[in-house]
């Protein structure tokens, strides 16, 4: 099973974008898990992940930060199938 995490923070306007990004796209791909995590709730992540926020990770790797395209989401999405 694939699992994707968001990587956040409350107040973060690129993170409520990366989550429209990421719920559009997962309507494609329903057996994928998804997962949010807050910063603010765990110190080491805001250690790693402080200045690139939003931070989807697909498997526990990095896929992208800031900005989510959906087209390269898909794509990477579909291999991991």
């Amino acid at each position: 099973m694939t699992t994707l995490t968001l990587i956040g923070r409350d107040g973060c306007h690129l993170c409520d974008d990366a989550r429209a990004v990421v719920v559009e796209v997962l309507r494609e791909f329903p057996e994928v898990k998804m997962r949010e995590v807050s910063i603010d709730d765990d110190e080491g992540l805001r250690a790693e992940y402080w200045e690139q926020i939003p931070v989807v990770l697909i498997n526990d790797k990095v896929h992208n930060f800031w900005r989510i395209d959906p087209i390269r989401l898909a794509k990477k999405l579909k291999e991991e199938q």
